[in-house]
């Protein structure tokens, strides 16, 4: 019997996998991927990814822009907290901060991840929070707006213990993903072995970051599979006993997740 997974970030509307969903579904559930959760970068795609929470049991939604989307409409904490009442939609994200791609004056980007933590607090919903080149002031802000009051989760993590351990101490979990299978990725696996298991989620960030043996490749939630395997590998545990662990932090944190039957 396969370990039942969940991929908790993953972009399904994303071409190629919304061109062929049922197989992308399949493959994952061959592999014990049993809940995905599908999240929003932008407003103009959310109606795409609730259509799919919609049609999908197993599959959730998030409501929120990314950090580097320039083009779309600019939410207010009075819209985000109006989509995030959707019972389909578990999450507030995702948010933060990326200070790789974006230059110039991003006071724009610090007002809007103030907007999506002041919105999942008063939705009551967690945040799924976007880091890159930018820790510090992601920190600062999640503390100057009491993130920690709605909790959330450090998605596809890439930084140092330090930036975990303070996530920590606000009571967020740290997801990690393909990445963490990468050669380069020493230090980021020492970051995996040291995160409790109470605040311990996995991911794909789909169709992006596939891990090896697929790096390169389109990644599906299929290959969180090997995300875990990994991971329990570095914790010196099985996968039966990572998958429980992470599919239990999964439904604790995102606590508008109800979980269907394989």
């Amino acid at each position: 019997m396969l370990p039942s997974l969940v991929d908790s970030h993953c972009h399904l509307n994303f071409e190629p996998l919304c061109q062929d969903i049922d197989r992308v579904l399949d493959n994952a559930r061959k592999q014990g991927v049993d809940h995905l959760l599908c999240v929003s970068v932008n407003l103009e795609s959310y109606p795409e990814v609730l259509a799919l929470a919609e049609k999908y049991p197993h599959i959730y939604a998030s409501v929120g822009v990314h950090p580097n989307e320039r083009e779309g409409r600019e939410p207010d904490v009075a819209e985000l907290t109006r989509l995030a009442a959707h019972p389909r939609v578990v999450a507030i994200g995702e948010t933060g901060l990326d200070f790789y791609r974006s230059e110039g004056d991003l006071e724009w980007q610090r007002q809007r991840f103030r907007n999506h933590i002041r919105a999942a607090r008063q939705a009551g919903k967690p945040l799924i929070i976007h880091t890159r080149e930018a820790a510090d002031d992601t920190l600062r802000i999640m503390r100057e707006e009491e993130a920690g009051s709605a909790g959330g989760v450090m998605h596809c993590f890439t930084e140092t213990w330090e930036v975990a351990r303070a996530s920590l101490d606000m009571g967020f979990y740290v997801s990690f993903s393909g990445i963490v299978t990468f050669r380069s990725a020493e230090a980021l696996r020492e970051v995996a072995r040291r995160v409790p298991d109470d605040r311990l989620l996995i991911e794909t960030d789909a169709p992006y970051l596939a891990p090896i043996p697929f790096r390169g490749k389109t990644n599906e939630p299929a290959y969180v599979s090997h995300v875990a395997s990994l991971v329990a590998d570095l914790r010196k545990t099985d996968i039966q006993t990572l998958a429980d662990l992470t599919t239990g932090n999964f439904f604790r944190l995102f606590k508008s997740a109800h979980a269907v039957a394989a």
